[in-house]
Order: structure tokens, then sequence, then C-alpha cells
């Protein structure tokens, strides 16, 4: 399919800056730009390649003030990674969808299935499970009993939901996420051995919430494991039982949180990160890639680094005195010389 500068700037309710009857039919990165593609500027690390990229149509920021002469058609926008986002969700639902029930998939007679579905090859819907319409569950999907599947929820492959669990609305699940697997409850003895808890809870995740691959959220020991409205959470990752996360909190791949912990809303988490036991996390917190969280963090959009974490501001000014270390360490070596020369 193919769109004008003008059919596109309308839909985004932005203003043309060149040719606006030039079409364009795919997408690439700037750096990489083709004739027939449209391209945005976000950062302005890439400013530079605006000027000789080849692609037929940029989206750029309003106030993006150019430097000398541009070839490709601008479409000015608020926000021109905002406004791409738009652009590829529209590419998205234009897509064939995927409907019908494939008759290698086993779903027991008391499960109640909605309209619109769609359930693949090999998927296995539980007793008494709820699917909700418009949900579409991938081939090789395991679905447990008395598990709640919101409208418009996409499940993709080999997923696996553990009974009893409930997954809101309009939520995504990628490939070989398991949740509602048992939390790690075991209970020392004198034997030096250890009991199993059994871990009868389970994982509640709330509407618009996007799960990756790989990744794994563990069912409470009783009460509910809660990922609340609007988080996004990275592949490989893991959540511990009982464990709560606040609305539109997003965290980077292979971080983990441990068991009963609980984090605020607006919260950003690099990669890597590591929350000990019971840790309480305020809204709006942004923690650094490999930072380890082994106290709560009690101020509202603290922006906090390193193992155990301090606050950034205060970790830029250590890391000086910490690069600089050998050069301190010879400074001090030949001052206690010089002192133990004139006793």
């Amino acid at each position: 399919m193919e769109f004008s500068a003008a059919q596109i700037a309308e839909f985004l309710k932005g203003t043309v800056e060149g040719d606006k009857d030039v079409k364009v039919f795919d997408l690439s990165k700037i750096e990489e730009g083709k004739p027939g593609t449209l391209t945005f500027l976000s950062n302005p690390k890439y400013t530079h390649y605006i000027y000789d990229t080849q692609a037929s149509i940029v989206l750029v920021n309003k106030d993006f003030k150019a430097e000398r002469e541009i070839s490709a058609t601008l479409i000015r926008v608020e926000d021109s990674y905002q406004a791409l986002a738009s652009l590829l969700d529209l590419y998205q639902q234009s897509k064939p969808q995927k409907t019908g029930i494939h008759p290698t998939a086993v779903i027991e007679e008391s499960a109640e299935i909605g309209e619109n579905v769609y359930i693949g090859a090999n998927a296995y819907i539980g007793e008494d499970a709820v699917i909700a319409d418009n949900v579409k569950i991938y081939p090789t999907t395991y679905v447990g009993d008395f598990v709640s599947v919101g409208e418009g929820t996409m499940i993709f492959p080999g997923a696996k939901i553990y009974e009893a669990c409930v997954i809101g609305k309009n939520c995504t699940i990628h490939a070989g996420t398991v949740i509602g697997a048992d939390g790690f409850g075991f209970a020392p003895s004198a034997s030096n051995n250890y009991k199993k808890i059994p871990q009868v809870g389970n994982v509640i995740i709330e509407d618009y919430v996007e799960i990756g691959a790989n990744a794994t959220i563990d069912r409470a020991t009783m009460g509910s494991t809660i990922i609340r409205k609007g988080v996004k959470l990275d592949n490989m990752l893991h959540i511990a039982h009982n464990v709560e996360i606040g609305e539109n909190t997003v965290m980077a791949a292979q971080s983990g949180v441990a068991g009963s912990s609980k984090i605020g809303k607006n919260c950003m988490f690099g990669g890597q990160v590591g929350i000990a036991p019971h840790s309480k996390i305020a809204d709006g917190a942004k923690v650094a890639a490999q930072s380890g969280i082994s106290s709560p963090i009690k101020e509202e959009n603290a922006m906090v680094i390193g193992s155990p974490y301090m606050d950034f501001r205060l970790f830029r000014r250590v890391y000086v005195y910490f690069k600089n270390l050998p050069q301190i360490v010879k400074r001090l070596e030949r001052l206690e010389k010089e002192v133990g020369a004139k006793k």
C-alpha cells in the first residue's frame, strides 16, 4: 500500500514541508533511508543523518530547525516518536487478522469461548477457563483451568498460563512466557533439607499490559502477584511471588524482582536490575541498568544507580574519585613517606 505525504500528515494531524504528493510504501531507519520509504527523527544524536538520508518522508518534531537544505519531505508533528508509533499501529491493524479454532486445538467442554476468537494448532484451553471476545491464542499455548483472558488479548506461541490466573483486556504475552508457576517457597528443616511450601495464590495481570518473551511471573504463596494496568515488561525477566508492580511501570530485560516487593507506578528500570525481597520502591523511581536494590527507595522520582544503589548525582561525584583512585593512593603513599621522613 502507498500513502502520500498529505495523507500521512492528515492522519497524524501534522503539516507538510515539501512535496505533499510524494508517496511511500515502506519504512526505514534514517541512516539507511531509501527512496519510497518513511523515516523519523527523534533522538538529536541522529540529526546529522537527516541532511543526507534518501528516505522520501521524514517525521520531525514541530520545533526542529534545519541547519541546511534537506531533500526529503518533512512532516512536522508534536512528537515524531509517538507519531511513528501511531503509524505502526495502523499498519499492524491493516494486516490480515487470524480467526477461527484450529482442529488440533483442545478445548475442555466447560471452557467459555467468546466471539471472533483465534485458537491456534495444538493449543490447550482448560476446564472452566473463560476466553473473551477477540482474543488470539497462538499455537502450542497452554491456558490452565479457571484462567480468565480478557477481550482483545494476544498470547503468542508456547506461552503457559497456569490455573486460576487472570489476564486483563488488550494485553500482549509473548512466546515462551510462563505466568503462574510456583513461587520459590521452601522451608528449611532440622535435617538440612527443604520442605516445599504450597503456592496457593494466583497472578492477576490488569489491562493493557505487555510481557516480553521468556519472562516468568510466579503465583503468590497466598493472595495474588499483581501486575497493574499499563505495565510493560521486557524479555527474560523474573517477577517473584506476591510482588506488586504499579501502573505504567516499565522494566527492561533480565531484571529480577524478589518476593513480596512493592513497586510504585510510573517507574523505569534498566536491564539486569536486581531487587531484594520485601523492597518498597516509590512512584516514578528511575533505576539504572545493573543496579542492586537492597533497601527501600522512599523518595518519589528518585534516580539511582549502582549496587548497592545510590543517588545518581552522588554517584557521578563519587565516580570521579573512583577513576582516579590509583593516582590518589600514590599521592597518599608519597605524603606518608614525606611525613615519616620529617619525624
